[in-house]
């Protein structure tokens, strides 16, 4: 099979698309979604309200981690048993 040079450029650019996704937010972004998120529920920036509804959303972020490596530890962390069954024949 030949793969012609368009739909090889075609294959890299949306891997390349794909790849790009992947991409974590900074912790200015991060601040500035999450800011979005207070505003969004009403509240005014620079106050007492705002900096706990900021505060509920970092715990959150990490109760989810904590959770997610929880679950992930459970998966692969778990002990490998091994079983060979021997066949004895009688004699």
């Amino acid at each position: 099979m030949t793969v012609t040079r368009p739909l090889a450029a075609l294959l890299l650019i949306t891997a390349a698309g794909l790849l790009s996704a992947c991409q974590s937010l900074t912790p200015e972004q991060q601040r500035a979604a999450d800011e979005r998120t207070c505003a969004g529920y009403g509240f005014r920036p620079q106050t007492d309200a705002m900096a706990r509804c900021l505060l509920d959303l970092e715990l959150d972020r990490r109760a989810d981690m904590r959770a997610f490596q929880t679950r992930s530890s459970l998966m692969f962390d778990r002990p490998v048993i091994l079983e060979r069954r021997v066949i004895v024949e009688r004699q």
